[in-house]
């Protein structure tokens, strides 16, 4: 858990920090995940890391059956699920008039659901809305995929260099890639891998013939 804990703590407090120095005209930029502008996809990053408020508030299931790899299924990302994913972050960015605004709603949702966290016992498990029965550790991991991986997709959106902490993009590649390694001659670090694994960058046809061979399956992941 520590581990994990810590990525999610660094890559929200990094976010956290880009979001306060924004201008407002920035809220208004397009993002590589369209419809959405910044605002809107800063709204859905908010809501993901503040999800495990309620879910800790809830009663815990008597015992889990999905992990985080599990969690990132494709029954997530239906075209039901995405168009209500969609129009819920833009009703809420609508709600949120500035960048000082925006910027402070996100830093109360990351640090109430640490809070939240610590206060738990070991091996806490949690409920999603989804149904999904988990551990706690293993919901927090697809909430550093959510926080880690949008990041790069605001940075785009920004015209910045990609901000992934460390921390966490060791732990969300290793989520991508099973747990294994990438073939020695891509020669891909964590950041690459990322990229390459979320179609954020696109495979060469001799990076494809690689992961084949190595028998590498990326996870379904959406948004």
């Amino acid at each position: 858990m520590d581990g994990v804990r810590t990525a999610f703590r660094d890559e929200c407090a990094r976010l956290e920090e880009v979001l306060r120095g924004l201008a407002g005209t920035d809220l208004d930029r397009p993002t590589p995940c369209p419809p959405w502008r910044v605002r809107d996809l800063v709204a859905h990053v908010r809501t993901g890391a503040g999800r495990l408020v309620d879910m800790l508030a809830a009663p815990a299931p008597d015992r889990a059956e999905v992990d985080a790899a599990g969690y990132f299924g494709a029954a997530k990302f239906t075209s039901e699920v995405d168009s209500a994913r969609i129009d819920s972050a833009r009703r809420e960015a609508r709600e949120l008039a500035g960048v000082p605004e925006v910027a402070a709603d996100f830093a109360r949702a990351w640090r109430a659901t640490d809070a939240a966290v610590a206060a738990q016992p070991p091996g806490r498990l949690v409920r999603t809305r989804h149904g999904d029965a988990m551990t706690l550790t293993e919901f927090l991991r697809t909430r550093v995929v959510e926080v880690g991986v949008h990041g790069l997709d605001l940075a785009e959106a920004l015209d910045r260099r990609p901000w992934l902490t460390p921390t966490a993009a060791a732990v969300v590649a290793d989520l991508l890639t099973g747990g294994r390694p990438v073939p020695a001659g891509l020669d891909w670090n964590p950041l690459t891998t990322i990229r390459k694994a979320t179609g954020r960058f696109d495979l060469t046809d001799r990076e494809r013939t690689l992961v084949d061979e190595a028998g590498l399956r990326w996870l379904s992941f959406g948004g």
